[in-house]
């Protein structure tokens, strides 16, 4: 079953309806699925096909579907709050690269920490249900830019 027929029969099941504004939503982030954007950057897309939709809209209908468990909010420590969906079928979250010069946010598919993880939970009776990493460092086009100009 795909987002869209899932989040339809989720909402329906909880009383909303699935407007052209939850629609346009969702769609801006599946189609640009890996980029985390911005609520103002989801905007920017939703209004391309619907000029009406206004960025409030855009916040509350960002905030519902984080309740539904359809997307989920990430903190890259930039002051800004970005949005990715939510694939129920990984069993963590992937990692992320942060580039601190330009901002560019690049995810580590691979799951490095299962082991840590084990290890943790035996030593310290945790049980452990997610986790999320985040590295900070220079993209490889900034440390290029960074070289050339030494």
């Amino acid at each position: 079953m795909d987002n869209i027929t899932t989040l339809k029969e989720q909402l329906q099941q909880k009383g909303y309806k699935f407007t052209t504004q939850r629609r346009a939503t969702l769609d801006a982030i599946v189609e640009n699925e890996g980029k985390h954007m911005t609520p103002e950057e989801i905007y920017e897309q939703v209004k391309k096909k619907y000029p009406e939709i206004g960025l409030a809209t855009i916040y509350r209908t960002l905030q519902l579907l984080e309740e539904m468990d359809v997307i989920y909010r990430l903190d890259f420590d930039d002051g800004k709050t970005r949005y990715e969906l939510n694939h129920h079928n990984e069993d963590h979250q992937h990692h992320h690269l942060i580039c601190i010069k330009c901002g560019k946010v690049i995810e580590v598919k691979e799951d490095f920490l299962e082991r840590l993880e084990r290890l943790v939970e035996e030593d310290y009776g945790f049980d452990i249900t997610d986790h999320m990493l985040k590295f900070f460092g220079y993209c490889s086009e900034c440390r290029n830019s960074q070289n050339e100009n030494e």
